[in-house]
């Protein structure tokens, strides 16, 4: 009977000395892996993948320290990656960390399109959104948007996100940004500016985001279609007629296309265009919130690779600079 009792009791010595080593004695992964949690995955289904993947000695064993260190509340969907050599207790512990994350660039000055585009090539996200429309888009985010066209409404900057979660989060978080960044350049407007709503401010923003080649010049150029406004002159910029041609551009304009009217070509119509044409930055909404005193309403690039404009008051002036600058007479 002692025998038996003795050789119980080792066996259980055993049992728990093997079931520490699988617990706590790192194993070698084969130079690290990643391993993908999805969304709604539990212990169990986590488990499973893991001993499937060769990354824990028993799948079991993991489960039941998983559940001893909490990790079922805390379990988030997305991707890990895992050490070379890492114990189940340790990948336990690593599993209630929030996911590696991912970061998507949109660039002032970039529309809309583009920026979908760069949200559907990242890899790291789940592409919930790739085949909606934009209306659709938009509607989902903010089913009360000033416009149903989504151009401008997103604003421009580096945005980080879980690997793994869906790419609506970073429209949301641009949207949401964007909304806050125009309430306040609205808030804190210069009186007396021809916009009579927020998105009006959005759309000026857009266009001194597109005619800007140089950060010094933002405030005049905002300037200049202030003043066209004012008076009722036309604003006459390539950028938007460019936007309204679409898929037509192909790197350069002709006076064809200058006089091919279109809802966006403010050389044959008057005021601001219906919507945004790209997605403006915290400076271009500063600009058109707070343009600068001067009474230009003309400009043109000086053409010597600093991106500056030269800005005039007349006709006279500005043809005189079109003379110097474009046509190096």
């Amino acid at each position: 009977m002692k025998k038996i009792t003795l050789w119980t009791a080792l066996c259980a010595v055993c049992a728990l000395a093997f079931c520490t080593a699988m617990l706590f004695v790192p194993k070698n992964n084969a130079g690290g892996l990643s391993v993908k949690i999805g969304k709604g995955q539990g212990i169990s289904a986590v488990s499973a993948q893991l001993a499937q993947n060769d990354i824990v000695f028993a799948r079991s064993l993991f489960a039941a320290a998983a559940r001893f260190n909490g990790l079922h509340q805390r379990l988030h969907a997305g991707n890990y990656k895992i050490p070379e050599r890492i114990s189940a207790w340790e990948l336990a512990k690593l599993l209630q960390q929030r996911p590696q994350t991912t970061k998507v660039r949109i660039i002032e000055g970039m529309r809309f399109a583009q920026m979908r585009q760069i949200i559907n090539a990242n890899p790291d996200l789940e592409h919930q959104t790739r085949d909606w429309s934009d209306e659709k888009l938009l509607k989902t985010i903010d089913p009360n948007a000033p416009s149903a066209h989504p151009e401008g409404l997103f604003f421009p900057d580096s945005y980080e996100a879980d690997q793994g979660s869906s790419d609506l989060h970073i429209y949301r978080s641009a949207y949401r940004t964007m909304q806050t960044r125009l309430a306040q350049a609205w808030q804190t407007r210069q009186k007396d500016l021809p916009y009579k709503t927020p998105y009006e401010l959005l759309i000026m923003a857009s266009i001194v985001e597109k005619e800007t080649g140089h950060p010094d010049d933002r405030n005049h150029v905002a300037a200049v279609f202030r003043n066209r406004l004012k008076i009722g002159m036309r604003l006459q910029t390539d950028p938007t007629v460019i936007y309204g041609m679409g898929e037509a551009y192909r790197g350069n304009i002709r006076r064809a296309d200058l006089e091919r009217d279109t809802p966006y070509n403010t050389y044959t119509r008057s005021g601001l265009t219906p919507t945004p044409i790209a997605l403006p930055g915290k400076d271009a909404l500063h600009a058109a919130a707070h343009p600068s005193d001067a009474k230009y309403l003309y400009f043109v690039a000086k053409m010597d690779k600093t991106g500056k404009s030269q800005f005039s008051h007349s006709l006279e002036e500005h043809n005189a600079a079109v003379r110097k600058y474009i046509l190096k007479k």
